[in-house]
């Protein structure tokens, strides 16, 4: 047997519950948020979409992304590690090692892979929610291995494991810049790039179950205790602050999201709670661990109030988000969350609170260090730019090169899930076959015959607007709004 007096088991067994935590946020947690916030048509397209990506991520991670994020430094320059395989049973039993940072944790290799892998899966099925109810699945499954390969692991190599941004000493606790800003950024380029729904979803997309989407809200709530109390790689001290300062942040911004929906729009809205929830864990995960519990209440108060300007105010007076079709308003709740968050750690960390995470900044401008302030920003900027060009390189690759269409037909766009999968969300008793299948012998959905079935396929909560002079005008918008 080998040598493992390095193993600390109740570090491990914290780890793996929180690497756990973290993989129930993307299934079931957006899973079932994406179904039940969408309108009906698309539950089962959007749904899938978040479970392809968990599962396309981690075959690439363990074959050669993981290195690229975690790894020996790949040549001069300090932005990515070298790309390699980690499933080997050395590699799975040794003590983890990130090698170009130098740190240690007292647990196995293969808790640390999968750790790291929840946070990489979890950003993709993040900036699916800018591309719902329109997107080509086949260029989906195709977007999903080339962003997690050409920009996440750059992002995570260059906060988390020993690159430039870390030397220097960049604060990202838990992933406000590599997850958030990195996925709000990239969902809402890739959304330019793909084009808008139908003009006529994009006006009515209202939830078809907004139980279920409270469903995946808490899921995702609950589960944030192991993305930001795993960041420790120990069950310390300071994965107890972490969690504390998680839950009271995201109550803050709730409450407060809330508030302004009553003054603004005089009525307190379940999906806006949501927004506010969100909003919240992301904002404090860049600062979970190094500020104070106050800190985490000014935070929740930005997070519940500036997004909710860009979203309500901005998103709806300023051309760029008019005509970027982001679905779930993805660059709202977590760029802007994002920056918003790690830009207060260089305002609220403390001394105190970095040195119980293992850092040697002294704290924030609280503590006389200003320089974090600056440090801050230059993280948020690079993620940004990172975004902006790789996302744009590899939807034009995936255009242009492969020849996939980024956007469905405009009959799948009409028709939703049936076209697209063959399958319906709410079908329980007699499963309604689309007449795509070349299924003519069922009763009509609407009692007119094969033409009541032709509407009927086409409808959404009774829509009955599938005819030939619609398709075209739709085409005719979607030439006009490439």
């Amino acid at each position: 047997m080998s040598n493992t007096t390095w193993l600390d088991t109740g570090d491990n067994a914290w780890q793996l519950t929180a690497g756990s935590l973290v993989a129930l946020q993307s299934i079931p947690g957006l899973v079932v948020l994406y179904a039940g916030i969408v309108k009906r048509k698309w539950a089962i397209n959007s749904a899938f979409m978040a479970f392809y990506a968990f599962a396309a991520v981690l075959i690439c991670w363990v074959v050669w992304a993981y290195k690229m994020a975690f790894g020996e430094q790949w040549g001069a320059a300090p932005f990515i590690g070298t790309p390699g395989p980690i499933i080997s049973m050395n590699d799975e039993l040794k003590q983890t090692l990130l090698p170009t940072s130098g740190i240690t944790a007292n647990f196995p290799m293969s808790t640390m892979v999968y750790f790291q892998f929840v946070f990489a899966a979890i950003t993709l099925v993040l900036i699916a929610g800018a591309f719902l109810g329109r997107m080509n699945f086949t260029a989906w499954m195709v977007f999903v291995p080339l962003w997690l390969t050409f920009s996440y692991t750059v992002g995570a190599f260059s906060l988390w494991g020993g690159g430039f941004l870390a030397s220097r000493g960049v604060i990202d606790y838990s992933g406000g810049y590599v997850i958030h800003v990195s996925a709000g950024t990239a969902g809402f380029v890739g959304a330019a790039w793909i084009g808008p729904r139908l003009q006529k979803d994009r006006e009515d997309f209202q939830p078809n179950n907004v139980l279920l989407t409270l469903v995946g809200a808490g899921i995702l709530w609950t589960g944030w205790n192991g993305f930001n109390g795993g960041d420790p790689y120990a069950a310390s001290a300071d994965a107890g602050a972490a969690v504390l300062n998680t839950n009271i942040a995201t109550a803050m911004s709730l409450l407060v999201w809330t508030a302004l929906d009553i003054i603004y729009f005089k009525k307190p809205a379940v999906i806006g709670a949501v927004q506010g929830m969100i909003t919240g864990l992301v904002a404090i995960t860049p600062a979970a661990g190094v500020v104070a519990g106050w800190g985490a209440i000014i935070i929740g108060l930005l997070s519940g109030s500036i997004p909710w300007v860009s979203m309500n105010i901005i998103g709806k007076r300023v051309w760029l988000f008019q005509y970027v079709d982001d679905t779930l308003g993805v660059y709202h709740t977590h760029t802007v969350a994002g920056i918003v968050g790690g830009m207060m750690v260089g305002v609220f960390a403390t001394t105190e609170g970095s040195a119980a995470f293992g850092l040697t900044n002294p704290g924030g401008a609280i503590d006389g260090n200003w320089k974090q302030v600056w440090l801050q920003l230059v993280g948020w900027l690079f993620i940004v730019g990172l975004n902006i060009f790789m996302t744009s390189v590899i939807m034009a690759f995936i255009k242009y090169v492969l020849r996939i269409p980024l956007r469905m037909s405009e009959e799948q766009l009409l028709i939703g899930d049936d076209a697209v999968h063959g399958e319906d969300a709410y079908a329980f008793g007699d499963v309604r076959r689309s007449i795509l299948h070349g299924d003519t012998g069922r009763v009509p959905i609407s009692g007119d015959g094969e033409i009541g079935i032709i509407q009927g396929m086409a409808q959404d909560n009774g829509d009955q607007e599938n005819d030939e002079s619609r398709i075209k005008t739709e085409s005719e918008r979607s030439e006009a709004n490439p």
